[in-house]
């Protein structure tokens, strides 16, 4: 995947968590910390804020460098504002060590909610030193930031690159280029830049050098008025899939924040699902609930449900779900979705189900019938 998005909702498994579960199954979500606090990984803005491998960390840095990004600019204004109380943090975490905002407290009395969330002052200038690049995040407590200075980050990770020498624009966006084809699996030009926000959308003459290199192989795919693209690394399976030698027999549930579903217009051209995050929107405007999982079973998305992990009663709630229209209710898609919510909930921790109402009405009756339900 190359990029793990970071969220903080955490009504079921936060997304970094449960994007890995997806994938891997039943998983120790500490090997993920341990990861960050090793320095394998690091925290960096790229589709947004994303853990990242740390040989990436220069390709990253000027990426970071060179976007006109919101978080960028905020942490400009915040310096030229805030240059005096910036400073002497940053020297006070040179001088103490690494530091979490938690480790200052508000003024008596002042309210300093002044955007960013209402962070207090302290909070938003260690950010703004992220975004800058003089601070790193060295580890998670209880999933709260810890920031240290980027040399001391770097040097735990044993990272020994001359940071002086970075990489240049245009190495930069090849490398992310290749490695967005590489990360989506098949892709059509226009999807490519989102995965890492690259700018504009490409278009198939951006990609031409590449095909022309053999890094890029440009094919066909049924129903595609564009023309598609696959990294040379993946041809021998794509030649598989098109011979029907390989076919998908995973089921499980997605985080909203998978990189499946980053691209709305993509996941609604592959997959014919229209999906939009609703956590964001207001109550009465939601269709399907505040965090929706989508499911995806043997290579299609065939649903969505809306769930809830009530961890110290030990419940897994599926308030509502949802069988995407065309699908066909059979014993076969029950059972691999029943086993798919009851194997999130025994990671969860939450191993008793509870499952509200579906759509079509008689789904849920059968996946009571399959789960460890409580009423």
């Amino acid at each position: 995947m190359h990029l793990l998005q970071i969220d903080t909702i955490h009504v079921v498994a936060r997304s970094p968590y449960l994007v890995l579960f997806s994938r891997l199954g039943e998983y120790r979500p500490s090997w993920l910390e341990t990861l960050l606090a090793e320095g394998a990984i690091f925290e960096t803005w790229a589709h947004e804020a994303c853990f990242a491998p740390i040989d990436d960390y220069p390709l990253h840095r000027r990426h970071v460098d060179g976007r006109n990004h919101w978080a960028r600019r905020h942490a400009h204004d915040m310096h030229a504002t805030h240059r005096d109380g910036m400073d002497r943090l940053l020297a006070e975490v040179r001088e103490r060590g690494a530091l979490k905002s938690s480790d200052f407290e508000r003024e008596d009395g002042a309210d300093r909610r002044t955007g960013w969330w209402g962070w207090k002052a302290e909070k938003r200038w260690l950010e703004a030193w992220f975004v800058l690049g003089e601070l790193m995040i060295a580890r998670r407590d209880k999933f709260q930031r810890v920031y240290d200075l980027t040399e001391r980050v770097l040097a735990q990770a044993r990272f020994e690159r001359d940071l002086g020498t970075s990489p240049s624009e245009a190495v930069m966006r090849r490398t992310f280029v290749l490695r967005a084809v590489q990360a989506l699996g098949v892709t059509q030009a226009r999807w490519v830049a989102d995965y890492f926000r690259l700018g504009r959308r490409l278009k198939d003459a951006d990609l031409d050098p590449f095909v022309e290199e053999g890094e890029l192989v440009r094919a066909h795919v049924a129903g595609w008025d564009a023309p598609a693209y696959v990294h040379r690394q993946h041809v021998d399976l794509a030649l598989r899939i098109a011979r029907d030698d390989l076919r998908a027999t995973h089921t499980s549930l997605l985080s909203p924040f998978d990189p499946v579903v980053w691209d709305r217009e993509r996941v609604a051209t592959m997959f014919g699902f229209d999906y939009r995050i609703e956590c964001y929107v207001p109550a009465h405007k939601r269709r399907y609930g505040y965090y929706v999982l989508p499911i995806l079973r043997r290579g299609a998305l065939i649903g969505r449900l809306d769930a809830k992990a009530h961890r110290s009663d030990g419940v897994f709630e599926v308030k509502s779900l949802y069988l995407e229209h065309g699908q066909r209710l059979s014993d076969a898609l029950t059972r691999d979705v029943a086993r798919a919510i009851q194997s999130c909930a025994d990671w969860h921790e939450t191993p008793k189900v509870r499952i509200g109402k579906s759509e079509p009405r008689e789904w849920a009756k059968s996946l009571r019938m399959e789960c460890k339900v409580v009423r």
